[in-house]
C-alpha cells in the first residue's frame, strides 16, 4: 500500500564556485601554480601583474569596499566548509587521513621508453609477422615494473575485439617466453617468483649457489617471503651457511626490473615544494608563504576597458548585450578567482602561524623529542577554523625549517602520559620503537612483547597490541620478516 508524506530536510548545498574554494585551500604549491596557469588559459579577464605595472583590480576594490562587503555573491569561507559531522571521527583525533582524502604527486615517468625499448628488441628476433604483432600487443600490457599482471585469456579477449584476431592462450604463452627473453632479465613476468626465477635462468655462471637459489624459488617460495628458514634448511637438506649464500644471490636480483630501465629518468620524481618558509631568530619564529603560493594576478586592462565601452554605447543591437554579458562573466570570474587566492593565502598564514606557536618549543630547538601532542581540534580551537578546515590545509603541504622540510601532517600526533604523569607525543614514543629496532641482533630480532617491555622500563606503560600497531605506522615489519641469517 503506497503512502505519501511530507518531510522536512535541511540541506547545505555548494555552489560550484564555493567548491571550487575549497579545493584551492586543498591544493600544494605546484599544484596551485598548475590550477593558475589553467585559469590564466581559460579566462581572458585574468592577467599577470608584471613589475612596472598597477593592479587594477586592487585599486577597484579599495574604492568600492562597502559595495563589495554588501555583494550578493560574497560567501564566507568558513560557511560553507562543512561541520564536525561530515568527517570521520578518527581524523578529528588524530592527523590521520584515508587515502581517497590524501592529495598524491603525479610522479614524472618515462614508460613509454621502456615499451619502445622492448618493441626495438623485437628486430633481432627471429620472429614471424603475427608473433611480432601478439608480441607488441603484450608489450603495451607491460606494466612500468615490467609485469604482465594481467591473465593471458583477457588479454586473448582483448585482441579479438581490438584487433579482430583469434588467438589461443598456448599461442600466447608461447609469444610472452620471446618476450621474456628480452632485456631487462626478468621483464614479462607474470609474478614476482617468476620474476626472479628468470633473472637466475640468465646468469652466465650457473654454479651451485645459483641453482639452489632456483630451487628455493620454485620450491620453497612461501617459506622464503615469510623467512621460515629452518622449514628451507629442512625440506632442501642444507646447512645454514649454504643457505645464507643462496639467499644473498637472490637479495641481489631485482624485484622490478621496469623501474630500473633509463634511469633516472624512469624513476618517479616527487619535488617538494615547500608552501612555508619558517625562519627562527633571537627565540622568534617568523612565517612567510613561498612566493610561488603567492601570484601577482589582476584584472585584464583590456577587458575592463572593453567592459566600458560596451556599457557606455547605449545604442548596441543583441550582439553586443551578448558581448557585454560575456565580458561581464568573464571579469566576475576574475575578481572572484583573485579573491579566492587572497583568502587561501590568508588562511594558510593563519593556521601555520597557529601550529608554530603550538610547536614552538620544536620550531626553535629541532628536537623531536620537544614535539607535543597536537590534534586538529586544538588547532581548530586556537585559531577558530573549522576541523575540516585545519585538515585541508594540514593535507599535502610542507613547511621548510632550518633543521629541513616538514609535512604539515607530522606535527599532528596523539599523546600520552608517562609514570610520571607527564604528557608526551606519540611521535616520540614511535622514535624509541624505530631506535629499538634499528638496533637490535637480527639475527633475533625483538618481538613486540620484548618491545613493550623496554618501553615500559622506559615509563611508557603501552600494550603490545599498541606497540604493533605504531610498529605498522612506521611500515616495520614483524620480527620474524626481520630476521636475517
Amino acid at each position: 500500500m503506497l503512502k505519501q508524506n511530507l518531510q522536512q530536510k535541511l540541506l547545505q548545498k555548494l555552489s560550484p564556485q564555493q567548491i571550487q574554494m575549497i579545493k584551492l585551500l586543498e591544493l600544494p604549491t605546484l599544484q596551485l601554480e598548475q590550477r593558475i596557469k589553467k585559469e590564466l588559459e581559460e579566462n581572458p579577464a585574468l592577467d599577470e601583474c608584471q613589475d612596472d605595472e598597477d593592479d587594477v583590480y586592487s585599486e577597484d576594490n579599495n574604492d568600492n569596499d562597502d559595495d563589495n562587503n554588501n555583494d550578493d555573491d560574497e560567501f564566507s569561507f568558513e560557511d560553507y566548509i562543512g561541520d564536525d559531522d561530515e568527517i570521520p571521527s578518527y581524523k578529528l583525533n588524530t592527523n590521520n587521513t584515508s587515502k581517497d582524502d590524501e592529495h598524491k604527486e603525479i610522479p614524472y615517468s618515462a614508460s613509454k621508453s621502456f615499451h619502445e625499448h622492448l618493441s626495438e628488441q623485437l628486430v633481432m628476433k627471429e620472429v614471424t609477422e603475427r608473433e611480432k604483432l601478439l608480441a607488441v600487443f603484450l608489450i603495451g600490457n607491460i606494466d612500468d615494473d615490467g609485469y604482465l599482471r594481467r591473465e593471458l585469456e583477457a588479454i586473448v579477449d582483448d585482441i579479438a575485439f581490438s584487433q579482430n584476431i583469434t588467438v589461443t592462450e598456448e599461442e600466447l604463452q608461447t609469444t610472452l617466453e620471446i618476450i621474456q627473453e628480452l632485456d631487462p632479465a626478468g621483464v614479462g613476468a607474470q609474478n614476482l617468483q617468476e620474476c626472479l626465477v628468470l633473472q637466475l635462468e640468465r646468469k652466465e655462471n650457473q654454479t651451485d649457489t645459483v641453482r639452489l637459489a632456483k630451487k628455493i624459488l620454485l620450491e620453497c617460495f612461501d617459506e622464503f617471503t615469510k623467512k621460515h628458514y629452518p622449514k628451507i634448511m629442512s625440506k632442501c637438506s642444507i646447512d645454514e651457511g649454504t643457505l645464507k649464500s643462496a639467499v644473498d644471490v637472490i637479495l641481489k636480483l631485482n624485484p622490478k626490473p621496469g623501474s630500473s630501465f633509463g634511469e633516472p629518468q624512469t624513476r618517479s620524481i616527487h619535488a617538494i615544494i615547500p608552501d612555508f618558509i619558517l625562519d627562527t631568530q633571537d627565540g622568534k619564529i617568523e612565517i612567510s608563504l613561498n612566493s610561488r603560493n603567492a601570484p601577482d594576478l589582476r584584472i585584464s586592462k583590456s577587458f575592463s576597458q572593453m567592459m566600458e565601452e560596451y556599457a557606455a554605447n547605449k545604442n548596441s543591437g543583441r550582439g553586443d548585450k551578448e558581448a557585454l554579458v560575456f565580458i561581464k562573466q568573464k571579469l566576475d570570474s576574475a575578481k572572484w578567482f583573485i579573491d579566492a587566492i587572497v583568502q587561501r593565502q590568508n588562511t594558510l598564514l593563519f593556521t601555520m602561524n597557529a601550529i608554530a606557536e603550538f610547536q614552538k618549543a620544536f620550531f626553535l630547538s629541532g628536537d623531536e623529542t620537544d614535539l607535543k601532542p597536537m590534534i586538529l581540534k586544538d588547532i581548530a580551537e586556537v585559531t577558530g577554523l573549522d576541523i575540516s578546515t585545519v585538515s585541508r590545509v594540514a593535507n599535502s603541504k610542507y613547511v621548510a625549517t632550518p633543521y629541513g622540510n616538514y609535512s604539515l601532517k607530522y606535527f599532528f600526533s596523539e599523546g600520552m602520559q608517562t609514570e610520571s604523569g607527564e604528557e608526551v607525543s606519540t611521535r616520540e614514543i614511535k622514535q624509541i620503537l624505530k631506535d629499538c629496532i634499528e638496533a637490535e641482533n637480527k639475527t633475533k630480532p625483538l618481538t613486540d612483547d620484548k618491545l613493550a617491555e623496554i618501553l615500559k622500563s622506559k615509563g611508557y606503560h603501552i600494550a603490545r597490541r599498541t606497540v604493533a600497531k605504531y610498529r605498522e605506522q612506521l611500515e616495520i615489519p614483524v620480527a620474524r620478516l626481520r630476521k636475517e641469517l
